[in-house]
This record gives C-alpha cells, structure tokens and sequence, in this order.
C-alpha cells in the first residue's frame, strides 16, 4: 500500500512514502534511551559495540566512523612521538627564530646532524600510516565481501541487478536478443527490464499530485474550522452552523466558472487516476531509452557483467552500474547518446578546471581584502592600528570565516557539472564528487589561501634575488603553520559546535512547522532527521589529514590540535549516526571508504615532498646534506612501493564480489550469514577446548571482533597476548543481533504496507517477486504512479465531517482514499499527527483495496 502523494516524484518514489517508511526503519533500529547529564552520551555511544553500529547504520556508516577513529589513534601517536622527540630539537635550535616559529623545523640549522632525527622520525611515522592504511583495508575488504553476500542484501532484486547504458538501438527494439547476450553469465538471466519514459504520463502525474495536495489541505483547514465552531456550540456561544464549503474556479482561471473545490478538486483527481491507470497497463505511450535493467538469478554474474567488455563498438554498453536502485537512478540521463556523454564529459572538466582558477582568484582577492596591511591603508579600518587583538581576528579567523562560506557554495556547482555529464545514478555522482570536492579543497584551501602568504612573502623578497628563494623556503613555510592551526582550530571548535548543535536543522524543525506544515503529512514530514553530505564531509576531513601530516614534522605541535579534530568529530559523529542522522541516500557498501584512503596516501605525498624541499632548503655543500637529500628520496620511493602493493592486492577486490567468495557461498551458504573471520584462525585460543559448539563459535566471532576493531592499529602478536591473558573479553554475553539495515533511498511500491506477500522480504523486493513486480518497481517515476490518491486528515465534527469525506470519495470514482487515523485536532485548533501511526499500512494503492478500506471502516 502506498499513500496519495505516490506521484510527488512519480509513483512509489516520493517523499511521502520516504516519510512513513524511512520513520519505520528508524522506529525499528532506534538507540537507547541516555540517560540525564551534560556528558552522559559520552559512554552511552562508546559503549555501543561495533557490529551494532553496522547493524543499525550500515556498513558506509561504520567505515566513515572508522576512519575517523583511524585518523585520530594515528595523530595521537603522532603527537606522542614527535613531541617527545622533535619539539625540544626545534625549541633548543640556534637559528634564533622566535614565537611559534620557534617550535618549528626552521629553528634548526642546517648544518646540524640533528636533522637526522627529523627525518628517521618521519620515516617512522610514514610507515606507521601506511602500516595502518593496510590494516584498515584489509579489514574493510572483508566487512565489504560480508556486506555483499549477506542473505538480506544478496536476496534483494537490486542486489542482482545492473543498469547498463548507451544500448544500441536494435538491442532495445530486441530483449531476447539482449537477454542471450547476458545469459551466458553464470545462473543465466531472470529478467530484462528496457527503460522507458513518458512525459505526457509525468505531466499528468504532476497534476494529480498538486490537486491532491491542494485538496488534503483543504479538507484539513475546514475540518479545523468544523473543530472551532462544534468548541463555539459546547460553550454555549453560538448554534452550530456548517461553515461553506470553499470554492474555487476552474482551470479557466480568472474567466473559470467559481465552483465546489473538494467536488471539483476530487473530479479532477479521479480524471487524472483514470488516465495514470490506462497508462501504466499498457506502455503503447511511453517511449524506450537506450538502457536496460538486467535481472540476474545469481549475484555474481551482476559482477562479471559489470567487469567484462559487452560489446566491440566504442562506446557501446560501456557503463555498467551493479546495486541498482530505482530512486537513486537519474532517469533523464539514461537515454543519452554516449559520443555526447563523452564530449559533455570534456566540456565539464574543463569547465571544472576554469572554475579552479577562477575560484582562485575570487578566494585570493577576498582573503588580500582582509589582510591587516590592506585594511589599515583604508581610513575607516585605521584604528587597527597597535590593536593586537582585532589585529589577530582579521589575520586569521575572517579570512577562515570567508573561506568556509565560498566552500559551501561549491559542491552544489560540482554536482551540477556531474549530473550534466550523463551519471546515470546519483550514488556515483556522489563518489566522483568525493574526488573532484578534494582536490579542489586541496588547491584552493591548502594552498592558495594557507600558504598565499608564504608563497607572495617568498617572490617578494626573492624578486631581483632568485638565489634567495631555497633560503626562503625554510624560514618562511614554518611560518604558515600559524594558518593551519587557524583553519584547524575554527573547524575543530566551530565545525564541530555545529555539528552537534545542529542549529539550522533544529531551527527548521521548529519554525517551518508553524509556518508551512499545514496538514498531517507535511508535519509528519517535518520529523524526518536531517540528512549527513557524505560527498563533501569525507574530502573535508582527509583536508585535515593532510594539513596536519605535511606540518607533523616542520612543526610538531599540529598534530595535538589535530588530534583534538578527530577525537571531537569521532565522538560527535558517533553521536549524530546513533541519535541524530536517518540518512538513507547513501548505501553502497563502504565504496566511499577507499576513496579516503587514496586520499590520505594523496596527503603521505604531499608531506613526503616536503621533507624533500625542506631537506634541499637546508642543503648545505657537505656529504651529510647530500645523504638527507637521498633519504628523503628513498622514503617517497618507498611510499610508491606500498601504494603499488595497496593498488595490486586490495583494491580490485573492493568493488565486485570475488568469484572465489562466490563460490564458498555457493559450496556452504550457511558462510554467508557469518561476521568475516578477518585474521583466520590465528587469534583462536586454547581456552576453548572442551566447549560447546555454539559457544566456541560466538567466542571466536567475539574474537574476530576485537581484530576487526583493533588489529589496524595494533599488531596481531600482541593482541594474541592481550586476549590470553584477559580471556574474559571474549567470554560475554552476545546482545541479540538487530537485522542488517539494507538501506533503500527508497522503496518499491510493492514493499510499503504489505511485506507479506510473495516475493517480499522485510518490505524488500527479492528474486522471488513476479516479473510485473519487478518491471513495475525498476520503471521510471511516471511509470510507477499509483493510479490512487490517499489522503490524511483530520476528521472535524463526526456526523458532518463523515458525510464530506463520503462525500470526496464518491466524487472520487473508487480512486481516492480519506484516512483520518493517527492525527486529531487539539484543543487549541492545532493539527497533530501521531509520528508512531503506521501510515503506510492503513494506505492503498490500487482501487481494489481503495473500496476494501471503505468497507471495512467503521463511519
């Protein structure tokens, strides 16, 4: 079943139906109470394990907080080591600098040997992350496989489904011809759905749904003054008179005859039903796009059709895309020509790279406006003038300020480039944001804005004198660490006040209630928690990462600032994910998660390369200075070692489910269902002979557990220790496991109020489903609109109010639902709607179970 506002967005995927069953899953894996105190959901979020934290918010969830936990155990170390070793080096230097200056590299002269120590520290710390980084994946390579193959996302339709694009005209015109293509995959093919459109069906979908909208309201606002006036004769202030039906003219407009609005609006509604209900039987006006939704009978083959070449025409059936859902699919992309996707793809990069310059030169113009020396020549800022303080603020904190507002412009830009580009799925839209959002912090953020004053303070006192420059360099770039710790700090503190205050949103859930929220759906929508941008957060973070590496050691007294970042942002995300965020548009494994990687390693680069210019800054003609120069050269070639071995042996695996994986599954399914055993049987103990075999079994998952948590950061030898030696760690009591979240943007219409029937399972479309199910879920929005409306409201005076809602059904013709459970109207005339009512069941979605509801309701 399915509410009236199906069509919203075309069908089953609207916002009403995200609204009810979104709330649904949130009801069904919510976090316990916390208890009363400033900092009591401090432990109350830490002491929620891991695999719950998976369980209730999914695996893409799990691995951001993953890797923000990973950054912060990395810097604390950091912090650790280079403040211990480093900082009494730089502060003990005889260069004579002075200030934070001092506690840098710059400090140390660069005949000393005891640059040494700068550098073996370094090495130690680059192998450390990269030690970590390869922990951390092959964790995230198992939990991926698990994800995969686990019976409530492997049993799902999409979970066997590609969308493949740019299909040649004669494949579409042909489906046995395109099903033979692909059924020499293993297990064959279960279903080819070729896409189509109709924009005279969207258009008469967009109508119904504002008439609908209209009339809800309506009916709402006069069941309120029905409610006013029954309050009126209770009181003995007046006679009960039946308030006028409103009225409205018809779609003439101003010369429109003026008539009954719930007759007229609930006629045109069961017009427009009508036509949506003769249109989706039948596809004789819809047109075939160039893309096909393929239906495997097993998962694997999805993979290998996503991995192998399709055809041998450039460009043809080139874009395969596995995990396919219909709401997160951009329908106006699929039917693209692939030569004008290829040239749009031309067009948006360069038109990202003019966008990179330009936004260089506005970031740069507006942090020049704000610098000291600029404002004091202007005679209203001369009292700046010996003013330390306002003097600080303008150096440092406005040009941040003015910074993090020109960035929160950006993503929208970048993603309209994405989307013009032909990305059929708004999920890669999002991952390749990832990427493009990074690298262009990177340039604009790092370096233009940070280091623009190093960079200028270099050329001018170099100009005339190009010599100058080495010298410069190591002087003047320890300077800068002054506007990392800035930028750090205004996120760390702000950023993360925001964050956890969530101010905007808490605003909006109060006052656009009052002022929009004007029927039971649009308050029932007003509930829904914010939604988390992973797209940008996940490149603002590994910003920080490399901020605070490529300073860690020019100046050692970053990391504890950054440190401090990532101890904050894990807590308050920790928080957030548990408590705050229901954020369903972002599911897809943990894919973001590599991307954070290569964008770390991006960030070992970086830093790799400035022990390098800081190693040639303090060269001094001696053998002792050539050797650092060829150290520092031997740590990056290192570092391209260890990249080349991530790239070879972790990152194929990451995308598509292995075909041995496939085949243990297929060999022993019961493995599938199975936390990932991630370090095999080397952590198993000797404490378990003589045990029961379920009880061996859930220490052993307890086992791999803690490997799983810990065994990135902490080597294995001593995590054998540590469990032989507190043997009681693996000995509690497991919690009853929640259901795997396999989180829909949305669900097909056949999910909502009706999970029992064949081919569901948990409200989720499986391999089990009928073929017209399927082509009915994976069609385009206008396709997928139900030819019913549903309505909640409010019911005003019983007697009255019954016989209108009659009234509108009738006017209606069988396609209109008036529900009016879960939502009254209190004694101060305001409108409330039960956010624990079940909405969707009591919905329907055809005429079948319109006149059931009818029957079957006590009026």
């Amino acid at each position: 079943m399915t509410s009236f506002l199906d069509g919203l967005t075309g069908g089953a995927d609207t916002l009403s139906s995200v609204v009810t069953t979104d709330y649904a899953n949130s009801m069904a894996t919510r976090s316990e109470k916390i208890s009363n105190g400033l900092f009591a959901w401090i432990p109350a979020i830490l002491r929620v394990p891991d695999e719950d934290v998976i369980r209730r918010s999914g695996l893409d969830t799990y691995m951001f907080l993953r890797s923000i936990r990973t950054m912060f155990i990395m810097f604390s170390v950091i912090s650790v080591v280079t403040c211990g070793a480093l900082l009494p080096i730089n502060i003990l230097g005889t260069v004579g600098l002075s200030g934070l200056s001092q506690l840098s590299m710059g400090n140390v002269d660069p005949d000393s040997y005891l640059l040494w120590v700068h550098i073996g520290v370094f090495g130690v710390l680059v192998s450390w992350v990269l030690w970590s980084l390869v922990g951390e994946l092959r964790v995230y390579t198992h939990l991926r496989m698990w994800w995969l193959t686990n019976p409530d996302n492997a049993s799902r339709a999409n979970a066997n489904m590609v969308l493949v694009t740019s299909v040649p005209e004669k494949l579409v015109k042909d489906e046995q011809r395109l099903t033979d293509i692909f059924d020499i995959l293993p297990g064959g093919v279960r279903q080819v759905v070729i896409s189509r459109e109709s924009c005279e069906l969207a258009k008469i979908v967009e109508k119904r749904d504002a008439l609908a909208r209209k009339l809800e309201k309506l009916l709402t606002e006069y069941a309120v003054k029905c409610t006013k006036l029954s309050h009126s004769v209770v009181q003995g202030e007046t006679a009960y008179v039946a308030p006028k039906h409103p009225t409205m003219r018809t779609m003439g407009g101003a010369l429109g005859k003026r008539v009954d609005a719930f007759e007229y609006l609930a006629s045109e509604i069961a017009m427009c039903n009508h036509y949506i209900a003769q249109s989706t039987k039948s596809l004789a006006g819809s047109k075939a796009q160039s893309a096909a939704l393929v239906l495997f009978n097993q998962q694997i083959a999805a993979h290998l059709a996503a991995q192998v070449v399709l055809d041998y025409k450039p460009f043809s059936m080139s874009r395969v895309s596995t995990n396919v859902d219909p709401d997160d699919v951009i329908w106006g992309n699929l039917d693209m020509n692939p030569w004008n996707r290829r040239i749009r793809g031309y067009i948006s990069f360069a038109f990202t790279v003019g966008l990179t310059i330009l936004w260089t030169i506005i970031t740069a113009f507006i942090t020049g406006l704000v610098q000291v020396k600029s404002l004091t020549t202007l005679s209203a800022f001369h009292w700046l003038e010996g003013n330390r303080l306002a003097l600080g603020l303008f150096s440092g904190l406005v040009p941040s300020i003015i910074l993090a507002i020109l960035m929160t412009i950006l993503p929208y830009i970048l993603r309209l480039l994405l989307r013009l580009e032909g990305t059929p799925t708004r999920s890669e839209v999002n991952l390749r944001l990832v990427n493009r959002y990074y690298f262009f912090q990177v340039w604009n953020v790092y370096v233009v804005t940070i280091f623009s004053s190093s960079i200028v303070s270099i050329l001018s006192k170099s100009w005339g004198s190009p010599d100058r420059i080495v010298h410069l360099i190591q002087t003047q770039v320890p300077q800068s660490a002054t506007n990392i710790l800035t930028y750090i700090l205004l996120l760390a503190f702000i950023g993360a006040a925001k964050e956890i205050l969530q101010g905007v949103s808490l605003a909006l859930r109060y006052v656009l209630p009052i002022l929009f929220a004007k029927t039971p759906r649009a308050l029932y929508r007003a509930e829904i928690p914010p939604t988390f941008d992973w797209a940008t957060s996940i490149p603002t973070h590994t910003l920080i990462f490399l901020m605070g590496f490529s300073y860690s050691f020019i100046a050692p007294i970053v990391n504890c600032f950054v440190a401090v970042y990532f101890g904050l942002f894990y807590l308050i995300y920790r928080y957030q994910f548990l408590y705050v965020y229901n954020d369903k548009s972002w599911s897809l494994g943990g894919l973001s998660f590599p991307k954070a990687v290569k964008q770390m390693l991006v960030g070992v680069y970086i830093s790799e390369v400035y022990m390098l210019l800081m190693m040639v800054a303090k060269f001094q003609a001696t053998p002792n200075a050539i050797m650092r120069i060829a150290v520092s050269l031997g740590i990056i070639l290192a570092t391209v070692g260890a990249h080349w071995y991530i790239n070879d042996v972790y990152m194929p695996a990451i995308n598509y489910l292995p075909l041995k994986k496939a085949a243990d599954i297929e060999r022993a399914p019961h493995l599938a269902g199975e936390f990932p055993n991630v370090v095999g049987s080397s952590l198993d103990s000797n404490h378990d002979e003589g045990l029961e075999p379920l009880v061996m079994a859930e220490r052993r998952r307890r086992r791999n557990w803690i490997y799983i948590m810990y065994g990135s950061v902490v080597p294995g030898f001593l995590l054998r220790l540590a469990i032989w030696t507190f043997p009681h760690v693996v000995r509690k009591p497991a919690a009853e496991p929640l259901p795997l979240p396999i989180h829909l943007r949305n669900q097909s219409a056949e999910s909502l109020g009706d999970g029992n029937r064949l081919g569901m399972h948990d409200g989720r479309l499986t391999l089990g489903a009928e073929a017209e199910d399927v082509a009915r879920a994976f069609a385009c929005p206008a396709l997928r609109a139900k030819p019913v409306c549903n309505l909640w409201v409010p019911l005003g005076n019983k007697a009255l109010f019954a016989r209108l809602l009659w009234e509108v059904e009738y006017y209606g013709q069988g396609t209109i639902l008036v529900i009016t459970k879960g939502v009254e109207i209190s004694p101060r005339l305001k409108v409330c709607a039960d956010m624990d009512f079940g909405i969707a069941a009591a919905e329907a979605s055809d005429k079948e179970q319109v006149a059931a509801a009818q029957r079957s309701r006590p009026m």
